[in-house]
């Protein structure tokens, strides 16, 4: 089980918190000139990364607020934690 540092509610276990998936995929800056692969590939193509991967988490039975954790997704380990 992960043990995440929230910023506003100290170490809490990771079933508190819903994952919200790569922090570093960024919305099209103009949704209505994006193609249908472009859409594609947005929603349903992620990048599987080995090592640190920074990841969004709402603390959802805790302050309710979203996280940037940044975690090794080898060894689990969290080395960052930072309110949204």
């Amino acid at each position: 089980m992960l043990l995440i540092r929230c910023p506003h509610c100290g170490a809490r276990n990771e079933d508190e918190f819903v994952y919200g998936g790569d922090a570093g995929q960024r919305r099209p800056a103009d949704p209505q000139a994006e193609t249908d692969a472009a859409w594609l590939a947005f929603i349903y193509q992620r990048r599987n990364p080995k090592g640190e991967h920074l990841e969004w988490w709402f603390h959802q039975h805790g302050c309710r607020l979203w996280l940037r954790v940044m975690r090794d997704t080898v060894t689990h380990a969290i080395t960052s934690v930072e309110g949204a």
